[in-house]
């Protein structure tokens, strides 16, 4: 889902899009210490329009008037939390987004992978996998898959489930095989996948050298050592202080002169971590660790 998707629930005039009042502001901080405290899971340093907005499409999706009531609901009701959890993670990727990006990777980091015995590559918040699909295509392309580990994780177990199938829409074939042509890909991209009814499901040997886990980014610690680190479009979401936490995340798990790879509207700079990197593409943020 996108922002536009929300254009239906609570708008300026309404609620106050940029100054909840207090009552709604206490109700939020309530709902997300009460799903941190049950749960674990840690939503409270995540930015207030979007997060609103989605809690808000929530509240009418569960069919209550109030985020009051949701509360309730996903306290008592596991089923209940679990979709606002899907919810509240934004799951919305695709193959090759941002084909210029993969195109970059190609030209600038698979040289530096090539010097390497072995690969670790992390895709943090990786959704329902789309992005981990096309680097395995891209790492088998490049003849450096078998040396590589691809560890995929995020905080939502359904989206997870997704990825660790493999089954996509028919239907998103053609932007996909749009962007792996865009990106560089050097095959017909229909050789890896096959089509079933209304669905593809990607070639088993593209999983063989990938790892999906549970990990929750506002909580969770490093678990190892990576030459390659994406995370893209996810800490838009988090306000100043997770993103600092997510960052120093990311420095600890880089390996020295290892590549860490933002979204479009993310940055290293104006973080403490500034000059602990130094770009290989501005345009593309893609930043080399150099201490």
């Amino acid at each position: 889902m996108t922002p536009s998707d929300f254009s239906e629930y609570p708008d300026n005039d309404t609620y106050g899009w940029t100054s909840p009042d207090e009552r709604e502001q206490l109700e939020i901080e309530l709902l997300l210490e009460g799903v941190h405290r049950l749960y674990g899971y840690d939503f409270r340093n995540y930015a207030l329009p979007s997060l609103r907005r989605r809690i808000w499409h929530q509240v009418h999706a569960e069919r209550v008037t109030t985020i009051s009531a949701l509360q309730e609901k996903v306290l008592h009701d596991r089923e209940c939390f679990e979709r606002l959890v899907y919810s509240l993670s934004i799951p919305v990727t695709e193959m090759f987004r941002d084909p210029s990006l993969f195109r970059a990777f190609r030209e600038k980091v698979v040289p530096l992978l090539r010097t390497y015995p072995y690969i670790r590559v992390w895709h943090a918040g990786c959704s329902t996998g789309e992005e981990v699909y096309s680097m395995a295509i891209l790492l088998h392309e490049e003849g450096l898959y078998d040396k590589a580990r691809i560890y995929a994780t995020d905080m939502n177990g359904r989206s997870l489930q997704v990825a660790k199938e493999g089954v996509f829409g028919i239907e998103k074939m053609k932007l996909y095989t749009k962007n792996y042509q865009d990106a560089g890909g050097t095959r017909s991209f229909s050789e890896y996948y096959t089509a079933r009814y209304n669905s593809v499901i990607f070639q088993p040997f593209l999983r063989k050298n990938m790892i999906f886990a549970e990990h929750n980014l506002a909580t969770d610690q490093s678990f190892n050592e990576f030459n390659v680190i994406f995370c893209r479009n996810v800490m838009i979401y988090f306000d100043e202080t997770l993103r600092n936490r997510v960052h120093s995340l990311f420095h600890q798990s880089l390996s020295h002169f290892g590549v860490l790879v933002l979204g479009a509207k993310e940055s290293i700079h104006f973080t403490e971590y500034d000059d602990c990197y130094e770009p290989l593409d501005r345009v593309e943020k893609m930043y080399r660790k150099i201490k």
